[in-house]
């Protein structure tokens, strides 16, 4: 028998197993066209499925030392040489000092979420944790350097963070609206998002436009001549931040559960044996590199380390433009929230990186769901405990039925009414809704920058 006929046998017994790999990766760029046929046939868009590769992209697995190890090393030796400059009262300008603070404070917690992604995503290829799973702690996770930032903010200024995490929500939205409009187009000419969560995000968006057309008109109610009520007393805060994170808690289980089915409908429709289901799960984990616990669990211990660190340097770059460069807190919480969306923007560039578009697309919803169901409770709640506990006399606290935070939190319904709108006719943005959504967003920051600086309660004549 010749070595072709032997090569051209050997071809035809791996072939099943070939198939059967191709098969397992329906939703990854790996998938068979025949998979992909068999899930339209059964109902399922292949190119909505939430699978997805977690770990480094793949121009970047033949790397020893990760990206943001260098990033790591050049912000923390920026962090000593501004301590040590403190140390030996080396006195810089402070619109310099200013500036540094911000750029090293930056630099360390965008390294920190990306620390505390990976760590996130080693230790969940270690508990061979499904990807919808995986995907949905590394985003919680990754929200912690943003937390910590308020934290250090609200003893500075209370109605700065406040302002940081509300005026986040709309660059958060913006950055929505305008990655969806310069992605790359599928077969359908449009990129969508995956089911489970187009489902649910249009819920959560009508709750929170909802929520903010509520709020802001009882405070414009609250805010006639002639009621006492015209500030959030701390119960109310603590109220507002217990609502909006139950919300919350039921859209992740929401979006859990149904990616859950989603993937069940999938191993039903290509019948897939137990073997091909594991293998599907190792394919998100192919790009992960495998780790001892206490190796997670230092990447761990550098990425909280990283978010304080840098948490101290954006809050002092904060209380230098308050006190010193005599910024108003809207202006500098407007200058901070630029920034403050770091994590999300992260994880979406990773993404995007690894040709995961639709996932891509869902990080960046996600920047807009959880900064107003999970970091806008963590804000209330902190100011909360800061006026009852620590500091009630702090000249921004109560926060007030202002005209600049009326505008923050009644802008949230035409922003989301215009997201959920889109979401619920299944379409990712045109040109003409990129330049409705930059309209408002536009709008909204022109208003805060003009007037709020000077904007007093709420007078409405009687």
């Amino acid at each position: 028998m010749s070595k072709q006929s032997l090569k051209e046998q050997d071809a035809s017994k791996n072939e099943p197993a070939v198939a059967a790999t191709t098969n397992a990766a329906v939703g990854l760029p790996d998938a068979s066209d025949e998979a992909k046929q068999v899930l339209f046939e059964a109902g399922i868009d292949p190119d909505r499925l939430s699978i997805l590769h977690l770990g480094r992209p793949p121009q970047l697995l033949g790397k020893r030392v990760p990206p943001w190890a260098r990033r790591m090393a050049i912000g923390y030796s920026l962090w000593l040489l501004l301590q040590a400059l403190d140390f030996f009262s080396v006195v810089l300008p402070t619109l310099v000092t200013a500036g540094l603070s911000l750029v090293v404070g930056l630099i360390i917690l965008q390294v920190a979420c990306q620390v505390l992604v990976t760590a996130t995503e080693r230790f969940s290829a270690r508990m061979n944790w499904s990807h919808y799973v995986a995907g949905t702690v590394a985003e919680m996770l990754a929200t912690l350097p943003e937390c910590v930032v308020i934290a250090f903010v609200v003893p500075v200024s209370p109605l700065t963070a406040f302002v940081i995490a509300m005026v986040t929500i709309y660059n958060n939205a913006l950055v929505f609206s305008i990655y969806s409009y310069f992605l790359p187009r599928d077969r359908h000419g449009k990129f969508l998002m995956p089911k489970p969560i187009t489902d649910a995000g249009t819920q959560i968006l009508i709750a929170g436009g909802s929520l903010g057309l509520v709020l802001g008109l009882v405070m414009i109610v609250f805010g006639m001549n002639g009621h006492p009520k015209r500030s959030f007393a701390a119960i109310d805060l603590a109220i507002v931040s217990i609502l909006l994170l139950a919300v919350f808690v039921v859209y992740l289980y929401k979006v859990v559960r149904d990616s859950g089915r989603e993937e069940d409908k999938v191993h039903a429709a290509l019948e897939l044996t137990d073997d091909e289901k594991k293998h599907r799960r190792s394919l998100v984990y192919q790009h992960v590199t495998e780790s001892s616990l206490p190796m997670i669990l230092l990447l761990l211990a550098l990425g909280i380390m990283g978010a304080f660190l840098g948490g101290e340097r954006v809050a002092h770059f904060a209380e230098l433009a308050i006190q010193d460069l005599h910024l108003n807190e809207i202006l500098a919480a407007v200058i901070l929230a630029v920034f403050a969306g770091m994590s999300q923007y992260v994880i979406l560039w990773t993404s995007h990186r690894k040709k995961e578009y639709g996932i891509a697309l869902a990080n960046a919803f996600g920047g807009i769901t959880q900064l107003l169901f999970l970091i806008v409770p963590f804000t209330l709640a902190a100011i909360a405990v800061y006026q009852v506990f620590i500091n009630p006399t702090h000249p921004d606290l109560p926060i007030g039925f202002t005209v600049p935070n009326i505008l923050l939190v009644i802008f949230l319904f035409p922003t989301f009414h215009t997201l959920a709108a889109l979401l619920e006719n299944d379409h990712t943005m045109g040109i003409l809704d990129t330049v409705i959504m930059i309209a408002i967003v536009g709008l909204l920051i022109l208003l805060l920058v003009t007037y709020g600086g000077q904007a007093p309660d709420v007078q409405v004549p009687t």
